[in-house]
């Protein structure tokens, strides 16, 4: 039976109302009074696994889901060995450089060198400022990353935006987005290859439905 890891968060419903579109249907995950983290789709055809979104691309690298739904920016800093099917068209957001308004900094090359970056980001981040050839120091933040600049801990953070409206709020401004990210459909490499519960069909049809905007 073909598994689908579906990410806990904003992507879920999108997620789901696009699985719905070709024929499976996980919305018992959208049920407020549902506890369950494994159930089987409505017609039997697959089971889905609700998991945190960091932790989509593992279930999948490891084969307990032979697809799943995750946002670019995570497979992105964690670079699991996955294969790469489907832009779902959804989930916009961009990884950003921002800093207090009142910063004197007008560009990430201004940064003085060593200077603090703080982001949940880790690795993003580092590859970011080495491809700048800057050194600076990244200190890990697991949440509420603003308040890094505002504290004056990191001169700096990198993090993922989607209105802006958390960064204004905060006093602070985008200097430079580093990429932009969308859901993804990804899947275990031998799986499709092997077209289990034939995953290659669906992903075609999620490819489709995607590009129509369903």
């Amino acid at each position: 039976m073909l598994t689908v890891a579906l990410p806990k968060g904003e992507l879920l419903k999108n997620s789901i109302r696009l699985l719905q579109s070709v024929g499976l249907d996980f919305s018992a995950f959208l049920d407020s009074g549902n506890r369950q983290l494994q159930i089987l789709d409505a017609s039997g055809q697959a089971k889905g696994l609700l998991v945190r979104a960091q932790d989509v691309p593992v279930y999948v690298e490891y084969g307990q889901a032979q697809l799943g739904i995750v946002g670019y920016d995570v497979l992105r800093e964690k670079q699991p060995q996955v294969a790469h099917l489907v832009d779902l068209q959804f989930g916009y957001c961009r990884m950003s450089v921002a800093v207090k308004a009142a910063s004197p900094y007008k560009s990430p090359l201004d940064f003085p060198p060593h200077s603090r970056i703080a982001s949940k980001y880790v690795n993003c981040a580092r590859e970011y400022f080495q491809s700048l050839d800057l050194p600076v120091e990244i200190v890990p933040l697991s949440g509420s990353v603003e308040l890094g600049p505002i504290t004056g801990m990191s001169e700096a953070i990198v993090d993922l935006v989607s209105t802006g409206r958390t960064l204004r709020e905060n006093g602070l401004i985008e200097l430079e987005t580093l990429y932009h990210s969308t859901a993804r459909l990804i899947g275990h490499p031998l799986s499709y290859r092997i077209n289990t519960g034939n995953m290659c069909e669906l992903s075609a049809k999620l490819r489709e439905a995607a590009l129509v905007g369903v």
